[in-house]
């Protein structure tokens, strides 16, 4: 802890050389003046911790000396000593902020270290209550700050904040341009500067230390010069330096408004340093939702690259369901135009036509709908139905590969919202993985149930299963157990059903064969 420094300031030789011996011996650093007009150009240039000063002395008395020092050192602690002591002075003392009084003549040394002990203490409290009650609304500003993930009003909160808590009329903020090799202005409100003050901000950059300094009081003659060139009173300079983040804040006050305080800056610092991990915060949210934005778009291709893929694979089985009736319809109209035929039977030919061709417009209308990449509209689905029409579609691919499906399904399974196409999709890649883990043909058991908040659907195929050092595998893109996959399609169906907030998931304890389960949340639960 440094050494408390005290200046005393008594036009009597005798009680400043007293006052110097006493604190001296206790371990103070002491200077003393006996000349106030050259005691107030003392304030200006060195920096105190506390200022004893008679209070009547020829020209300038104690309180007008007083006043000088609480403009340019705020932060000093003051004690006055008078030999006379009356209601009058302690009253004035009181009202200037005086942090002790000391009567003289003193009747032994231990008085005025006591004294000086208690205005130091006295003042640090002053301070510590004056920053504990600024911090109060600082922790607003901080959770307001922090809560704003858009750049361009987060740096309007920022200069505000300054603005308001500091009662400046200037802040900005700047940024290192890695591009241009300077210090650039990120803050809307832009701030007129010349390149001298520019200088003073890229040293604080480079010093990477705060700065406070003052047109008046002590400080370097060449900046204090600058600063009242620019009708500047005072300034603070704080430099943040991040991984990712170079800047530097800063806040000025006219020569009108009262200097900059050791408080002040410190409030800076902290709103700095919060402002700062805002910037930060915003701009990795703003990476964050460019990166989701990404895997959106990529997890769209891909559900559509697998959706191409695996209609390839159900050509055979759409021909099939297409062309039958078609067939039909044109059996019908063939019979319908024979001369011989009974009204009644021709009329009965054209609604088997007509349903027919029902039939298959909704064939079509959903085989679209699976195509098509827009279709994204929840629907209240029946799993039941959406089951039984997949396998339907590829019944003959099915039966041409010996595979035997059986469905079992339990009471009250409640509906499920999702789209259509894709659980469709879901369905058709689980049933075409269970076809091809089953090249000599076999059964396909389906069960489906309902369970608490949703429904389960589980696959049990009677393949040869898939290898243990291969299971935690099978879910990742491009990852495939049999020549010539894609290796997306369990990738696609995981990624959709985690959509809705279902699971897909490989029962490695059921078997034999490879039995897949899958849960999906009953509509009132998505």
């Amino acid at each position: 802890m440094e050494t408390p420094f005290v200046f005393v300031v008594d036009d009597e030789p005798g009680i400043a050389m007293l006052c110097d011996r006493i604190l001296s011996r206790a371990g103070y650093t002491v200077a003393t003046e006996t000349n106030p007009r050259k005691a107030i150009e003392f304030l200006k240039e060195t920096k105190i911790d506390l200022l004893l000063v008679d209070i009547r002395m020829p020209e300038v008395d104690g309180f007008e000396v007083i006043q000088h020092a609480q403009r340019l050192q705020p932060d000093a602690a003051v004690l006055i000593m008078t030999g006379h002591g009356t209601v009058e002075t302690a009253i004035r003392a009181l009202r200037q902020g005086v942090d002790g009084l000391l009567l003289k003549p003193f009747s032994q040394g231990s008085e005025l270290i006591e004294a000086v002990k208690l205005a130091l203490a006295d003042s640090r409290k002053k301070r510590d209550a004056a920053r504990t009650q600024a911090l109060r609304p600082l922790f607003s500003v901080t959770e307001s700050l922090l809560s704003e993930t858009r750049r361009e009003p987060l740096l309007d909160l920022i200069i505000n904040a300054v603005s308001g808590h500091l009662k400046c009329s200037q802040a900005a903020c700047w940024q290192w341009d890695d591009a241009g090799g300077k210090l650039s202005q990120i803050t809307p409100q832009h701030v007129e500067t010349s390149s001298a003050f520019l200088d003073l901000i890229a040293r604080a950059d480079a010093t990477s230390a705060p700065l406070m300094i003052g047109a008046q009081g002590p400080g370097d003659p060449a900046i204090k010069t600058l600063l009242s060139d620019l009708q500047l009173g005072s300034v603070i300079l704080v430099p943040i330096l991040r991984p990712n983040l170079r800047l530097v804040f800063h806040a000025a006050r006219t020569a009108d408004e009262p200097p900059f305080r050791d408080s002040d800056m410190e409030m800076f610092q902290i709103l700095a340093r919060q402002a700062s991990a805002a910037l930060e915060n915003s701009r990795l949210y703003a990476e964050q939702l460019d990166y989701v934005r990404r895997i959106e778009e990529s997890q769209k291709a891909l559900i559509q690259a697998e959706k191409m893929a695996t209609a390839g694979r159900l050509t055979a089985s759409i021909a099939h369901e297409i062309n039958n009736p078609l067939q039909a319809v044109q059996n019908c109209l063939h019979l319908a135009a024979r001369e011989d035929l009974s009204e009644g039977k021709r009329e009965e030919y054209f609604d088997l036509a007509r349903a027919e061709l029902e039939r298959l417009m909704l064939t079509v209308r959903r085989m679209l709908d699976f195509y098509r990449p827009g279709t994204s509209d929840l629907e209240e689905i029946d799993i039941l139905e959406m089951l039984q029409y997949v396998i339907t579609l590829m019944s003959k691919q099915l039966a041409e590969a010996g595979i035997d499906v059986k469905v079992e399904a339990g009471e009250s399974i409640p509906p499920v919202k999702a789209v259509g196409s894709q659980i469709q999709q879901v369905f058709i890649n689980l049933i075409l993985n269970a076809a091809d883990a089953m090249p000599n043909g076999g059964g396909l058991a389906i069960n489906v149930r309902a369970l608490k908040g949703g429904v389960e659907i589980l696959f049990q195929d009677g393949g040869k299963g898939i290898p243990k050092e291969k299971q935690s595998s099978i879910f990742e893109p491009f990852f495939s157990t049999k020549e010539g996959g894609t290796g997306l399609g369990l990738t696609v169906s995981y990624n959709i059903i985690s959509a809705r907030g279902g699971v897909l998931e490989l029962l490695s304890d059921r078997g034999p064969g490879a039995c897949f389960r899958i849960f999906l949340p009953a509509g009132e639960n998505q």
